[in-house]
């Protein structure tokens, strides 16, 4: 099974074996001279996306680069690996804060001196702790609201702007044949996640590391979602999930919620009749919300060849700014990492994949570092019931602001 760059957006991680899968396919031991490094990726879906990883490693002379390419559970396998002599010496992943807390990975915030407010910062906020970098942003991909321009226009609908809009719209964009809106099979709970949150102006965890929905303006956003729901305004069923723009691209949906990665196969098949948003705000405090991910790439700190490892995190992520332009747009449909580059990207420059670069990075969030699995799960099932089954907000939040405490206190005690 191949996974795309889209999974940095998708919930949860199964089961894997650490066992020699993957492939070892970079250079030989003839390569050249200098020490030998493992580099890890996970199993991207976009053809050419491995060989392109190939071809960057052996660019590099001051070592001899082999890339792994990692099948099945990638975090899983990595977790295991950085607790052994025989994992990576770099790897693409969060890291995560376990691997941070529990001294697995090394401190790389000298990398990107001078250029450090050049990466997106809703990214790069994910890779701090303790006011240190510990991953260096690899490429960015982003949620964001589809709609059909001349859908909307015979309704007499504008683009919503606001959650309210959102939910009028939807209602008017309803008829026999085409539902308003597409959140996913399961109304959303899936796939929103904190989204709403932040367009309501809040966040997930404060920087203080707080809890940073325990507000009212929280449970009166996520209350609408049911409104959509309860309306019948959100398509349900359909052949494919969320991700997949076939259902907009059916006329199944006058809007859907899907990822950048869309853009390019919804540009070829409707032309000019589509627009992007971002999720629209709510309330008088709130503010358009676009969540973001990216993976990182990391040193291992049981790497016998720091040294080398980070300089050559460095050469790839931060100097070779050609490789990571290539990386992010030759090989499926994502962004730089690097903001100066997704502003002179020509495949970003205009119309609709401009206006996803905008959203990115004037109202991008990424999901926090401190916020736990444990937390995501107890708010993605309140969601789920507010969303079908009408459940309070109000009660349905409480419960998950008890949790979120819980497990804030919990890793902030760790070591």
């Amino acid at each position: 099974m191949t996974i795309s760059r889209r999974a940095l957006l998708a919930a949860g991680a199964g089961a894997g074996l650490l066992t020699a899968c993957g492939s070892n396919t970079g250079r030989g031991d003839d390569a050249g001279a200098g020490p030998k490094l493992s580099q890890w990726y996970h199993q991207y879906g976009e053809a050419g996306t491995e060989q392109a990883v190939e071809r960057y490693a052996a660019a590099y002379k001051r070592a001899n680069v082999s890339v792994q390419w990692r099948p099945g559970n990638y975090d899983q396998q990595t977790a295991a690996a950085l607790l052994t002599g025989s994992g990576p010496d770099v790897f693409e992943g969060g890291p995560t804060l376990d691997q941070i807390q529990g001294d697995q990975v090394v401190d790389l915030t000298d990398l990107v001196e001078g250029v450090r407010h050049d990466f997106n910062p809703a990214v790069l906020t994910t890779k701090t702790y303790d006011g240190k970098i510990w991953g260096v942003p690899q490429v960015i991909d982003m949620q964001l609201l589809y709609y059909r321009k001349s859908l909307l226009n015979d309704a007499g609908v504008e683009p919503p702007d606001t959650l309210d809009a959102l939910v009028d719209a939807a209602g008017k964009l309803t008829t026999r044949k085409t539902k308003g809106l597409f959140l996913g099979n399961d109304g959303g709970a899936g796939v929103l996640g904190g989204t709403p949150l932040y367009a309501a102006g809040l966040q997930l965890v404060t920087d203080d590391g707080k809890v940073g929905f325990d507000d009212p303006a929280a449970a009166r956003a996520l209350g609408k979602l049911h409104r959509l729901y309860a309306a019948e305004s959100l398509l349900l069923g359909a052949p494919a999930d969320w991700s997949d723009p076939s259902a907009f691209l059916q006329g199944l949906t006058a809007m859907q919620w899907s990822g950048l990665w869309a853009l390019p196969q919804v540009q070829k098949e409707l032309g000019d009749d589509f627009g992007v948003l971002p999720f629209p705000r709510d309330g008088s405090d709130g503010v358009p919300s676009v969540p973001v991910g990216a993976y990182g790439a990391a040193v291992s700190a049981r790497s016998r060849h720091q040294s080398t490892a980070k300089d050559f995190v460095k050469w790839l992520w931060v100097e070779r700014t050609d490789y990571q332009e290539d990386f992010a747009l030759s090989y499926g449909f994502h962004i730089p990492a690097r903001i100066s580059l997704a502003k002179k990207a020509g495949k970003l420059k205009t119309g609709a994949a401009a206006e996803a670069v905008r959203f990115a990075t004037e109202h991008g969030y990424a999901q926090p570092l401190l916020w736990t699995p444990a937390a995501q799960t107890a708010y993605q099932d309140a969601l789920s019931r507010i969303i079908k089954n009408g459940a309070d907000p109000e009660s349905e939040l409480r419960t998950v602001v008890r949790k979120a405490s819980a497990e804030l206190e919990r890793v902030k005690r760790k070591p």
